[in-house]
Parts: structure tokens; C-alpha cells; sequence
């Protein structure tokens, strides 16, 4: 029994100076889950629990059970960044079966109302620049993303898919309760005022697009994040689900280098804690 204790006590020493170990998390601990593509969960210090935009059941990296979407449990805050349907895709379902807000860009709202695709209350209005408090201890601040936002909606009158505006495009700086940002920039290029977010809001966590084609490919998801956002940690996302987004993790880790942002690459279905 002694052994085993001095073993916990090497171990404990072993990981106390990892910044970003994978360890079972105290309460004051952030867990992020990537679920694919731009979809991650994310537990707060409080037990809050965030989804950014929801792409899971035909979303071919998603585990299995974030597919059933009565697996959550609960659902505080959820976020989509723009109305393509590789981030929309379930969000109406997710917002009605836990009865929570979506939020979004203005204009998605404004049409998912018109539309009557979930009750007024389920479709807060909000846009850039602006923060709210969605529940207590969580602040979110809607950012600047360079990108497009079209929404495809089944008319199930006509059987036939429409397209409506759907905004413009977002990305996300929340903030938790012990004041740790993660900024979700979105599907988005390179822009100027990427600069003016990292000084501004000092992310702790990034998590950036990197596939290329659509958004940023490795190489300008590098070059952003160590010359302009300059967070602790980033975690690439949006990649690896649709084949003409032919960026990887290996081209964005070598194009980081060695510098102080740390990369994660995050595994689907699988916690890493900060």
C-alpha cells in the first residue's frame, strides 16, 4: 500500500507542471470534447455546458454518442457561427429538446423566425460586438468571421429545399466563470482585426478552422494564430470531414513550429482539460 501511495505522489508531481495535462478535472478545470468539424462541447468550471455549431448526426467524425442527441443531458449555451448546414445542422432539434436559446447571427435568427422553425423564445436576436450573459457566470461576445452564411431549408409544403439569408457570419469569445476565453473564430479566412481580438480579449484556448478551400488552410491558420491571436493553446477544427478541406493536423502542427502557442490536436469524442 505504500508503494502504491508514493506511486499517486510521483505521478502527481509528474503532471503538476503540465499546463495542459489530460487528468481527471478538479471544479475549476475546463473540459473541451471536439465533436467534429466546428461542433465541440464544452464543460465550464461551474458544470456549464456549451455546444458550438451542431453538425453531429450525419457529421462522419462525430462519435456515436453525440449522435443521439438525447446524450447531453443538458445544454446551457449553444452557439452556430453562421447558417451553412455543416454547423446548423441540429440546432433547431438541440434548441427544442433542452429548451435553450440559439445563438446566432441576427439575421439567422430573424429568418429561422420568420420561417416559424421554433418558438420566438428559442431565437434571441443578437449581433457583432454585442455580449450577453446566456446563463449566470458565462459571458459571450459575438465577433467579426470572414466568411458567407446561407441558409438551405427543407419546405416540407413543396418538398423542396430553399435558400434564405442568413446573416452574416460570427465567430465566438466566451468566457467562463474563472475567467478562462476561448475563442471559436468560426469558418473563416485570415483578416486584420484578428490582431485587435487577441489584444483585446487574450484567448486562452483558439480553436481555428484549418481545412482550407472553405476557410484558412494549415498555413494562414498558423501564421493567425502566433502573429495575431497569440492564445496559450489552440485546436485545429474543421477538417477532416469533407473532402475538399484537405488540410491536416500535421500540416498545421509543423507550420506552428515551436513557438509559445501550444497545439492540441483534439481527438473526436475525447476530453481535454485545461
Amino acid at each position: 500500500m505504500n508503494r502504491f501511495k508514493c506511486l499517486l505522489a510521483a505521478l502527481s508531481c509528474a503532471v503538476a507542471g503540465m499546463a495542459f495535462a489530460q487528468v481527471p478535472a478538479p471544479k475549476d478545470r475546463v473540459e473541451v470534447v471536439w465533436l467534429g468539424q466546428s461542433a465541440f462541447k464544452i464543460t465550464s468550471p461551474g458544470g456549464k455546458v456549451i455546444v458550438t455549431d451542431p453538425w453531429l448526426q450525419k457529421n462522419p467524425l462525430t462519435p456515436p454518442e453525440y449522435k443521439q442527441l438525447d446524450k447531453f443531458g443538458r445544454i446551457d449555451v449553444l452557439l452556430v457561427s453562421h447558417g451553412h448546414w455543416d454547423h446548423f445542422a441540429d440546432a433547431a432539434a438541440l434548441a427544442q429538446r433542452y429548451d435553450t436559446p440559439i445563438r446566432a447571427p441576427g439575421g439567422l435568427n430573424q429568418t429561422l423566425t420568420t420561417l416559424g422553425a421554433l418558438p420566438d423564445k428559442l431565437l434571441p436576436r443578437m449581433n457583432k460586438g454585442g455580449t450577453i450573459t446566456p446563463v449566470p457566470g458565462i459571458k459571450v461576445t459575438a465577433l467579426h468571421a470572414e466568411h458567407s452564411s446561407e441558409l438551405v431549408w427543407h419546405n416540407a409544403a413543396i418538398d423542396k429545399d430553399e435558400m434564405h439569408v442568413g446573416g452574416e457570419p460570427v465567430g465566438w469569445i466566451t468566457e467562463l466563470e474563472n475567467g478562462f476565453r476561448i475563442y471559436h473564430a468560426g469558418d473563416t479566412a485570415v483578416f486584420g482585426d484578428m490582431r485587435l481580438i487577441g489584444e483585446r480579449y487574450k484567448p486562452d484556448l483558439a480553436l481555428v478552422p484549418i481545412g482550407g478551400h472553405f476557410t484558412m488552410d494549415p498555413a494562414d491558420a498558423a501564421w493567425a494564430v502566433t502573429q495575431m491571436i497569440k492564445p496559450r493553446a489552440v485546436i485545429p477544427m474543421h477538417y477532416g470531414a469533407n473532402p475538399l478541406a484537405k488540410g491536416t493536423s500535421k500540416e498545421f502542427v509543423e507550420a506552428l513550429g515551436n513557438g509559445p502557442v501550444k497545439a492540441i490536436v483534439a481527438v473526436p469524442g475525447q476530453a481535454v482539460e485545461f
